[in-house]
């Protein structure tokens, strides 16, 4: 089988690297891709804010199945083209990525069928939501409306850290169009954890927990990225917890789309806190969320190609997923200056020693080849992402292998894992 993924970061690689595996897959497919999925795929020069080009290209390799890794390109209705074309693709129409391209879809969807979430208020005018926080009581969590990258949602601890935020989005224009429209939130305290659940509108399949790690410098300080780094499974996540979460958020969602007209079929991604009060959705995202998959993947023992064809052949009930016993931990190296301007085209050393580890898979994310070197093209460069027979023992080979890896201005998170092992030693 031929197999086609669009994108080009550390997901598209990690997704690449999955299905390259499957005894069923001859040939994968990527664009544009990076250096790294270059090692186990075709990159291919196909401009993907092109739907018809990405639908030409697939029909003339005789793709059997298409993956879209990013938000964008569901936005833009690939999987609506994909349809219409007779053509076999995995993940939501655009009206059903609505639960992720519009936060105020979002939250009134939640808000009418009663699934757990922040309360909340949404505001078109800049007076409004200025004068919302001036009347709130309590710190409050402003978010872009539409798509952000990850990065247009600001936690604020003080009623002058709100004004700015909402006045970055919709004065300063810092996110274009997507911060035109606010949502104001009210600031949930707990831990945070990803739960990612394949579904073809009928059955709800979660695969393993993650933490991911979204601020920039250790501890959670500093400003929000698309990821720094990842974890599974996430001890917070218990059986129990699952269950609720199952119960309480992904079954009334995949439901309550069904039913207003927007059936859900591809990989659901509930982002949740996990408050005294239960679990309550941060955000949902309409694709796997990357740096999640990275670990997912590494820890996966039934065959991805299985998985993602019984969703789109609307009988993922006929599957049972299994994983692997080990720990995985994600740790992401990016850019100098990153989430803020960085540099490109620098040089990466390293790549071989990092990845001799059998244990260890380096995920590229923002990386090009120029001259027959791989150099840096993007803020998140690389992946790094260790099995190991515990958490402790991921962490551990996943820093090792992280510390072989350099390029000038290389910075990442050196406390990726610490609430797992502080949770598993508090228990």
């Amino acid at each position: 089988m031929k197999v086609f993924v669009i994108g080009s970061g550390g997901r598209e690689h990690a997704l690449c690297w999955a299905l390259a595996r499957s005894p069923r897959v001859d040939r994968v497919y990527v664009a544009p891709g990076n250096a790294g999925t270059a090692e186990v795929a075709e990159n291919a020069d196909v401009d993907v804010g092109n739907v018809r080009a990405l639908v030409r290209f697939a029909r003339d390799r005789g793709v059997d199945l298409t993956v879209p890794g990013p938000e964008a390109v569901l936005a833009a209705g690939v999987v609506d083209a994909f349809r219409k074309a007779g053509l076999r693709i995995f993940g939501p129409t655009r009206s059903a990525a609505r639960l992720e391209t519009s936060k105020s879809f979002a939250k009134d969807l939640m808000r009418r069928h009663g699934v757990p979430t922040a309360d909340y208020a949404v505001f078109d005018r800049l007076p409004d939501a200025l004068r919302y926080i001036d009347e709130v009581d309590g710190p409050l969590a402003v978010k872009a409306d539409g798509l952000a990258a990850g990065k247009g949602v600001t936690v604020c601890a003080t009623a002058d850290e709100a004004r700015a935020a909402v006045r970055r989005c919709m004065e300063e224009k810092a996110f274009g169009d997507a911060g035109a429209r606010v949502i104001l939130e009210e600031r949930l305290v707990g831990e945070e954890v990803s739960v990612l659940a394949l579904t073809d509108g009928r059955t709800i399949a979660p695969l393993a927990g993650a933490q991911d790690h979204k601020p920039v410098f250790d501890n959670d300080q500093g400003p929000n990225t698309g990821g720094m780094g990842a974890y599974s499974p996430a001890p917070v996540l218990t059986d129990a917890l699952l269950d609720q979460v199952v119960d309480r958020i992904l079954v009334p969602t995949v439901h309550a789309m069904n039913r207003e007209g927007h059936r859900y079929v591809g990989v659901l991604y509930a982002g949740l806190m996990v408050t005294r009060a239960g679990p309550r959705v941060v955000e949902f995202n309409c694709r796997f969320g990357d740096p999640e998959i990275q670990p997912i993947v590494m820890r996966l023992d039934t065959d991805l190609m299985d998985l993602l064809e019984a969703v789109v052949d609307n009988r993922l009930a006929q599957q049972t997923i299994r994983w692997r016993p080990e720990a995985a931990v994600c740790v992401v190296l990016a850019s100098g200056g990153y989430p803020g301007a960085y540099r490109k085209g620098l040089p990466i050393a390293g790549l071989d020693e990092a990845a001799a580890d059998e244990d260890v898979e380096v995920f590229h994310a923002g990386t090009a080849l120029r001259g027959g070197r791989v150099v840096t093209s993007g803020g998140r460069v690389l992946g790094v992402t260790a099995r190991g027979a515990d958490i402790g023992a991921a962490v551990e080979r996943a820093y090792r292998a992280a510390e072989k890896i350099r390029f000038e201005g290389a910075h990442y998170r050196t406390d990726i894992g610490r609430k797992a092992l502080d949770r598993l030693a508090a228990s």
